[in-house]
């Protein structure tokens, strides 16, 4: 399945012919935390709302579109000749108030091509209206479709990177580990060396301390737990992106997770090339938190 993105254009037209005018259909979309569906239509067309917005919730899920659709003769601004048809029930029905209403007056030539206007000429716009919506939105889709694929290579290869520096980070822990424990104890040895009672207390029990206290100090600039939780959410990232479908959601609380995961790193670092390692994973992270917020 793919992966689609909030963002995207299409349009597509119905030619006119001499019985109808032509229909232009334009939907644009962007990215919105739900559905929300806004439509411009012509009066003429005010019937098809309602399943315009059936056929624009079936195709998407998330994002905010607009649709818009024009007639020829909306845009010319111009008034359909009145067909004898018209002519004859109009006439008839003026005759029929006059009859009930003698003072009620006449109607005037802009009244008559007004009237003629809707009728029977709005409802055969109906169906080549539905098969350009139809039409624009699987462009529509198509569209979402092609930038969904560009944000799904760039957050892979976001992914990647993210990957590469969990990898630098994994080796220097052990020596990182080792070189704070051991400038731990140094500084402890001298902090009870300047202390005249620490003389009365066995040296062993001050070895033991000190052992328990460096290793306490280990656990906690250890992060390994949280390099492992890194590998984790990115291994979930890269079977989402690869499974498509509806994924924005699941994706933005992963996004917010590897920024946990960074932010621990870094305030739990005690080398600095572990430093530099969690400033640039916090970087790729929030490239991917622009991109993650594009996806349905």
């Amino acid at each position: 399945m793919a992966v689609y993105s909030m963002t995207g254009y299409a349009n597509a037209a119905s030619e006119a012919s001499e019985s109808a005018a032509g229909v232009t259909v334009e939907a644009r979309s962007v990215n919105g935390r739900f559905l929300d569906i806004a439509l411009r239509l012509p009066d003429e067309l005010r019937a098809l709302e309602p399943t315009l917005r059936e056929l624009l919730t079936a195709a998407c899920r998330r994002g905010k579109i607009e649709l818009r659709v024009a007639t020829s003769r909306e845009a010319d601004n111009a008034l359909p000749a009145p067909t004898p048809e018209q002519l004859n029930r109009l006439a008839y029905q003026q005759g029929a108030v006059q009859g009930w209403l003698p003072q009620a007056r006449g109607l005037t030539v802009n009244e008559v091509l007004h009237w003629c206007k809707g009728g029977s000429a709005a409802a055969k716009l109906d169906e080549p209206a539905l098969e350009a919506a139809r039409r624009c939105i699987a462009g529509l889709r198509e569209a979402r479709a092609r930038e969904g694929a560009r944000l799904a290579a760039v957050l892979l290869e976001r992914v990647a990177h993210l990957r590469g520096l969990t990898a630098q980070a994994a080796p220097l822990l052990p020596a990182v580990v080792q070189r704070q424990q051991a400038r731990f104890l140094e500084r402890w040895n001298e902090a009870l060396a300047s202390v005249p009672a620490a003389a009365t207390v066995p040296a062993q029990s001050l070895h033991e301390r000190a052992m328990g206290e460096a290793a306490s100090f280990a656990i906690r600039i250890d992060v390994a737990e949280e390099l492992a939780r890194l590998g984790s959410h990115l291994d979930e990232i890269e079977r989402l992106l690869k499974a498509g479908g509806e994924l924005g959601k699941r994706l933005e609380f992963l996004i917010q997770e590897l920024q946990r995961e960074a932010n621990t790193l870094g305030s739990k670092s005690a080398a600095l090339e572990l430093t530099t390692i969690s400033v640039e994973m916090k970087v790729a992270i929030e490239q991917m938190r622009e991109q993650v917020q594009n996806i349905e």
